[in-house]
């Protein structure tokens, strides 16, 4: 599975990127102790590494979100890992379903799906919604455990039980292979090959997208992936903006441009309910973006957000 394929599936199902409150810095900072959030500001740096030191597995998290997110210290994404490690080997469930996240991505570990899988297993007994959603959506696509439909669905029962929208989504909108089969707005496949979705359909467009970048059911193409999100965001579709702003991230079926990329998350959060896993999701890949963008280049993706704004009667 290419980055931008992992990232949507995780992404938009859940809030993968612990990030700091960027709205409301005083309170992050206030509140350094806030469940494995990045904190902000030197003061609560220093608190929470002193915290750190005295074992708190909070704490410990926490750091690992500031080095995952690069705030207040430089990226890395080996270190994030270390301090995830510590805060899990305390059964933390939050460094449980982040470290999981980092062997499901590569980051700062080796690929590891099956590792991926055992952290999200412990966070999930300790009763994570989000890591339950996390497995529900290996066993779908039968990456490090075997591909078993109906245990996708009862993880993302057992997330919606417990008042994940995301799941419900995941089970309302047909997003497992099973619910699939019996909803009209999906492309059935034959012989290895997807048929076009009606015209304006943008969930089924989405979702065609979303074939073509995993390759099931279909040649794995990002170009071709990239042109169905592309034909969903049009019509305001929240995960499929999402799908573009990483695809122009990462340079997979568009050129690499992070002016584009931050354009299409800040669309992609508007579009979003306040307070959900997509509005989250986009907002954390933007900060991220944002370190490493001119303000000038920040400036151009927020005018080319108007415009796209204008043109379809959203609002930011």
């Amino acid at each position: 599975m290419n980055r931008r394929a992992a990232a949507y599936v995780l992404a938009i199902a859940l809030w993968i990127v612990p990030a700091a409150d960027a709205q409301a810095p005083a309170r992050a900072a206030a509140h350094p102790a806030a469940p494995c959030r990045a904190p902000v500001g030197a003061a609560a740096l220093a608190r929470t590494h002193k915290l750190a030191a005295q074992g708190s597995a909070n704490a410990e998290c926490a750091l690992g979100s500031a080095h995952y997110l690069g705030q207040g210290v430089p990226q890395d994404y080996a270190r994030a890992a270390a301090w995830y490690r510590k805060a899990a080997a305390q059964g933390d469930a939050d460094a449980e379903f982040f470290l999981g996240l980092l062997y499901d991505l590569g980051q700062g570990v080796p690929e590891d799906y099956a590792l991926a899988a055992e952290w999200w297993r412990k966070a999930a007994a300790q009763g994570l919604a989000r890591a339950e959603l996390a497995l529900g959506a290996l066993h779908d696509l039968g990456q490090g455990v075997p591909q078993d439909y109906a245990q996708a669905a009862a993880w993302f029962r057992m997330a919606a039980a417990q008042g994940n929208a995301d799941a419900e989504n995941y089970l309302g909108c047909g997003y497992t292979t099973t619910a699939r089969a019996s909803r009209r707005t999906t492309p059935r496949r034959r012989h290895g090959t997807a048929r076009p979705p009606r015209k304006g359909d943008a969930d089924a467009q989405n979702y065609l997208g979303w074939l073509y970048e995993s390759g099931q059911g279909v040649p794995q193409d990002d170009a071709q992936a990239t042109a169905w999100y592309r034909k969903a965001a049009a019509q305001g579709l929240a995960g499929a903006e999402f799908g573009l702003g990483l695809g122009y991230e990462y340079g997979e079926g568009v050129q690499k441009d992070y002016v584009a990329a931050y354009k299409w998350f800040l669309v992609a959060r508007a579009g979003a309910k306040p307070g959900s896993a997509a509005h989250k999701a986009a907002e954390s890949y933007m900060h991220s973006l944002a370190a490493r963008m001119t303000p000038a280049q920040i400036a151009a993706a927020q005018a080319s957000a108007a415009r796209w704004w204008r043109a379809h009667r959203k609002h930011p």
